[in-house]
Parts: structure tokens; sequence; C-alpha cells
């Protein structure tokens, strides 16, 4: 059974059905144009009558249910083929004729469901209105017949085409979203991993080593100051991070970026480990991603050197050039002792993922002579 039901509607695309309210009116009144009298469709060869009050029913059949067309296909087409047949067997031949195809190509851009039962059902239709107009007629061929149902065929064909251009831009921009949120989450994901593991690890070392100061009451409310900070820290760069993700909230500069990189080894330094901080040349006037890259990329290779190196020194050496900025940054593993739990690699990973994104390079693996060492090459300039 054929459903009348509104159907589906895939978005993006070009509708052809978007302008048939405005036309169908406009070919109504067309139609009623003397000028235009008989010089519609003829199909059969009847000879022409003029227009009467059935022939007006005839045109409005035809032609005003085109607007809503994108609504119920089916019925418009139902109705527009039933105005239709009433023009060519009384012999009117009007301009309102034309509606039919459009009505044909409406349905076959709307219609989602029972598509080959409508087109059997309306071609099953046609039979008896083509041999009723071959009798009535002048005897034309019955070929003429045949052309005009393959133009017909032809406009549900260029119907459906449409329709499949229409749901294959939806599906397009329905990949192109889920894609866009997949990467967001990604980038969510790396962001959050960089703010909580630095400062929950450097909190995690400096926690474990109160537990050894109990006989210095000095350096132990030392440590635990530190502890205090590097929480509230965390809780700040949470908050920066959930403003910038919130989308109401304004596009002030709140990222962390290369010139707080000294601020960030002085709190790697209060967790207990030994940094070295060496920082050459002069910033590009325009940095772009770079500077919150280079920031992350020190920022996970502290967190690394706490968590597998704790006490061993670390080298943190950061160049500038108007072009690219070049982080090194290693650890020497000689006196190395685990003090946090193993992380999951992720870290490395979303280093990789940012530089790389940038064009840049990036690497990180055990030195030769002993040690861990983590070097990117970032670009400068590239946009945010």
């Amino acid at each position: 059974m054929i459903s009348l039901r509104r159907p589906a509607r895939p978005r993006g695309g070009f509708d052809v059905t978007a302008w048939y309210p405005l036309f169908g009116p406009l070919l109504f009144a067309a139609s009623l144009v003397p000028a235009f009298h008989s010089h519609g469709t003829q199909l059969g060869g009847l000879p022409p009558r003029p227009l009467d009050v059935l022939a007006v029913l005839a045109i409005a059949l035809e032609c005003l249910p085109l607007a809503v067309s994108r609504r119920w296909p089916v019925a418009c087409l139902a109705l527009v083929s039933a105005g239709f047949a009433v023009d060519q067997l009384r012999g009117y031949h009007s301009l309102a004729g034309t509606a039919l195809p459009l009505a044909l190509l409406g349905v076959g851009s709307r219609l989602e469901r029972h598509r080959r039962a409508t087109a059997l059902g309306f071609s099953a239709a046609y039979v008896p209105l083509a041999v009723a107009l071959y009798r009535l007629g002048t005897g034309e061929p019955a070929g003429e017949f045949v052309m005009f149902y393959l133009a017909l065929a032809l406009a549900w064909g260029i119907g459906g085409w449409l329709r499949s251009a229409r749901a294959a831009e939806a599906e397009r921009r329905r990949r192109v979203a889920q894609d866009t949120r997949t990467a967001e989450r990604a980038r969510i994901a790396r962001e959050l991993h960089d703010v909580v593991t630095h400062h929950v690890t450097a909190m995690v070392v400096q926690a474990e080593a109160a537990r050894y100061l109990t006989a210095a009451p000095d350096r132990l409310d030392q440590t635990l100051t530190a502890v205090t900070d590097t929480g509230r820290r965390a809780i700040t760069d949470l908050r920066h991070l959930l403003d910038l993700l919130n989308p109401d909230h304004g596009t002030g500069a709140r990222t962390p970026s290369a010139g707080r990189l000294r601020t960030l080894v002085d709190q790697t330094r209060e967790a207990g480990q030994p940094v070295d901080f060496t920082e050459d040349g002069t910033p590009a006037q325009v940095t772009g991603s770079a500077d919150l890259v280079a920031y992350r990329v020190v920022q996970e290779a502290l967190t690394n050197a706490l968590k597998y190196a704790y006490g061993s020194h670390t080298a943190v050496r950061v160049r500038h050039t108007e072009k690219e900025i070049t982080v090194e940054v290693s650890t020497d593993a000689s006196a190395a002792q685990p003090a946090a739990p193993g992380g999951s690699g992720r870290g490395l990973a979303g280093l990789r993922e940012r530089v790389d994104v940038l064009g840049g390079d990036f690497s990180a693996g055990p030195e030769a002579g002993g040690g861990f060492l983590v070097r990117a090459r970032i670009p400068a300039g590239n946009p945010s």
C-alpha cells in the first residue's frame, strides 16, 4: 500500500520543490490567459475545446496541489494526474499540463518510502488513460503515448537524482560534523591530560616526600605549602580550560604560552626535581599555536621526569627564531627512581599529534649515554 504521509526531509543539496508554492499559482494564472488556451500538452489528438467551468476546475486541480508537493508528494501527484486526465479527455489542452512532470519531479525528489510501488501504481493508471485517449482521438500513433510516458519517466529519474544528491550532501555534512566532534573531543582530552597530569603528578611526588619529613617541621610545612599551591594552580588552570571550552565565554588569551615556561620550571623544582632552564633567541611576533605547543611539550616532559626519574638532573632548553621554536628536555636517568604510577602513553602521543599538525618534528626516546630526551621543532606563525 502506498503511504501518503509526509516523507523524511534530507538536509543539504538543492530542493526544487521549494519553489512549487510560488510556481503553482503562477501556472494557474498563466493557464487562464486567453493567448495560452489550447497551447499546452496535446496527447491523443482530441480536438481542442474552449475553456469552461470544468476546465477551470481541472486547471486548478493540476496547478494548486504543487504547493503541497514538498510535504505530500504522492497526494500532490494523484491530484495533478486527475486534473491532467480531465484536461486531456475533455480536449482543453491547457498550459497547466506542465504541472504533471513537475509533480513527478517532486515525487522522485521527495519520496523516501514505497518508491517502486508508487511508480508502478501511476504507470498502471497511465495505461487506461492512454487507451481512452487513443480511442477518442484522431488515431495518433501509439508511439506518441510511449514517448510521453518516457518523458514522464525522465522527470521521475531527474527527481531521483536530485534526491540522491541531496542525501549524499546530507551524509557528507553528517560525517564532517562527526569528524569535527571527534577531533574536538580528542583536543579536549589532550588539554585535560596536559593540565591534570602535570599538577597531580607534582602533588603526588610532594605528598610522598612529606611522609619522610615528619622530623623536620620546617621542611614539612614547606612541602605541604607546595602541595597546596600546586592544587590551587591545578584548579586555576582547569577553570581557564573550562572557560575556553565554554562558547559563551570571552575569547581572551588564557591559554599558557612559552612565556610561562619559567613558572612551569619553578613548579617542578618545588616538587623536588632539579631542573636547569635555558631560553635563547627572540620569539616571533606571530607564533600562532606554536607557543602553546612548546609549553605543552615542556610540561609533559617535566611530568614524565617526575614520574620516572624523580631526583635526576633535568635540563630544559628552548630556542626561539622568527620561523620556529625548538624545545629539548633531557633527563639524566642515572639516579632514576619512579615516584608516581606509570602512565598510558597518551601524553607523548598527543604531543606528536600537536607538533605534526603544525608541520613540525617530534622525537622522544632514550639517549645513547643513558637518560631520556624529548625534542620538538615547532614552526611559528601557524594559525591557532
